[in-house]
């Protein structure tokens, strides 16, 4: 399996602009207001320049709905907006409602998302089957994530704009006036300005709770490594009870044979590349800068694990999709999403062996994708997802054997973990609905406490200055909390890592 190429590298990013919320928002309302009207301006080119000026009216609102997300419950109060705007006194002469462009923005954004998206798309991706549609329509009606899958979000929200849009634009060429119809739409406008604030305020609490101190200020440097070599198997997606649902014999092994967090929590808000950027910083989106999958600014702004590791004289490498490399860079080793969901995490450890032999870094991270990818185009409540969870136990026990095998398992930890859960619907993440919050944890090598349990709340940021305290290296300069060796260890023997 080859790097991921500057082409996959290129339609990744591009795709990431149609499925983040965010930016689909402004992206499929101006798209469908030009479609709607391509053949008018055609006739009338003159017409498009009042669209245009129609368009600057109404975009505070855009601006507005974008910069806002209404996660979870909260979408529930994005109809009453729309509500309201269909019932005020707008100045006679065309409807405020536009029931054929309603009709045909919704129509468009349920093709792009069953028949494009759940099906088209994930058939050449993953190869799911022709007929995905038949269920993927329903995932989209429960989706609750941050995505553009997430009907209940985007629907109301597009409907709005392209309603108030297309009134101004239709009463902008007969009496549009600045004092009175302006005053109207934007005081409008400012209202549900309020309305969104007043509602994020105080209904929007569900946030983890953050670690308010940076690791190198409540624990010393480690000085020496307590392991030769970490290895951490994130499991991408994989939702926590259904992992236990599932026939996992090997990981069960590892599990009640090592240390299991029973409540380690992911970060907010949980896509891929947000999380991998926080366990492998242990730094929060805000501090590290990746707030979506969609990266604009390459480059995580903080030191990460692999540049602690570098100060320590000592080498670690992520394999993952082509995502993470927008945060991390060269510290990457790429690999393609795309092949045949059945093919996607066998070539993944074809993958790791490799650069456990050719390169042997002292830290590697492997991403398995096979879960999530099935989440995102089959639900996770499903036979389908359960296969997937059980197909990622039989391979991680042949990457183990394999490390036993070639002497790099002794004086080893292992960490297994997902990045996120995936709530229902299209194997949603980012809001932390139920089923994303809390992650599978567990820890099992050399002088991990064998049987422990830890029922504290913990969190993904402390997996970075984990690692580097394992190997003898400095935190990362922004890690947050605890290191987790403080809580698996037993009482340090002052034994060196060259004993088991």
């Amino acid at each position: 399996m080859n790097n991921v190429g500057v082409f996959e590298k290129t339609a990744a990013r591009a795709w990431n602009f149609l499925n983040e919320g965010k930016s689909f928002l402004p992206i499929f309302t101006i798209g469908v207001f030009l479609l709607f009207h391509a053949a008018d301006w055609l006739a009338r080119p003159n017409e498009a320049l009042v669209g245009l000026i129609s368009l600057i009216i109404v975009l505070p609102l855009l601006l507005l709905y974008m910069y806002f997300d209404f996660p979870l419950y909260l979408r529930n109060y994005l109809w009453l907006p729309l509500l309201v705007y269909v019932l005020l006194p707008w100045p006679p002469g065309y409807p405020a409602f536009d029931v054929g462009l309603a009709l045909f923005a919704t129509g468009l954004f349920f093709f792009f998302t069953v028949f494009f998206w759940g099906t088209f798309y994930y058939r050449m991706r993953i190869g799911t089957p022709w007929n995905n549609f038949a269920r993927f329509w329903k995932l989209v009606l429960k989706h609750s994530d941050s995505t553009s899958g997430n009907a209940q979000e985007q629907v109301p929200k597009f409907l709005l704009i392209l309603a108030l849009w297309e009134w101004t634009y239709r009463w902008f060429g007969e009496a549009w006036s600045p004092s009175s119809d302006g005053m109207m739409t934007w005081g409008f406008i400012g209202g549900v300005g309020v309305y969104a604030w007043i509602l994020h305020r105080n209904l929007f609490d569900w946030k983890p709770k953050e670690y308010d101190y940076f690791t190198k200020d409540r624990y010393p440097e480690p000085t020496e490594p307590l392991a030769r070599r970490v290895y951490v198997i994130v499991i991408d997606g994989m939702r926590k009870e259904r992992f236990f649902e599932a026939r996992t014999p090997f990981l069960d092994k590892l599990r009640l044979e090592g240390t299991e967090y029973t409540q380690m929590e992911t970060v907010y808000p949980a896509r891929t590349v947000v999380c991998f950027s926080s366990m492998h910083t242990g730094a929060y989106p805000r501090e590290h800068g990746i707030a979506s999958n969609l990266v604009i600014r390459y480059g995580v702004k903080v030191e990460s694990v692999f540049d602690a590791l570098r100060r320590g004289g000592k080498k670690g490498r992520l394999l993952g999709i082509a995502h993470l490399v927008d945060a991390f860079g060269d510290d990457v080793e790429s690999i393609t999403a795309v092949m045949k969901h059945d093919e996607a995490d066998p070539s993944i450890l074809e993958r790791a062996l490799k650069v456990v032999r050719e390169q042997d870094p002292d830290f590697l991270t492997v991403q398995f994708i096979g879960t999530d990818q099935t989440g995102h185009s089959r639900g996770v409540f499903y036979d389908d997802y359960i296969e997937k969870i059980e197909a990622v136990d039989k391979l991680t026990e042949t990457f183990v054997k394999e490390l036993e095998s070639s002497g790099k398992l002794e004086n080893a930890v292992i960490v297994v973990c997902a990045d996120h859960g995936q709530a229902d619907g299209i194997g949603g993440h980012g809001h932390l609905d139920e089923g994303e919050r809390f992650v599978p944890f567990f820890v099992w090598g050399r002088g991990v406490a064998r049987g422990r349990r830890i029922e504290a709340r913990h969190s993904l940021v402390s997996l970075a200055s984990t690692i580097t305290h394992l190997l003898g290296c400095p935190f990362p300069s922004s890690s947050h909390g605890p290191t987790l060796v403080e809580t698996f260890r037993d009482e340090p023997s002052g034994e060196g890592a060259s004993k088991r």
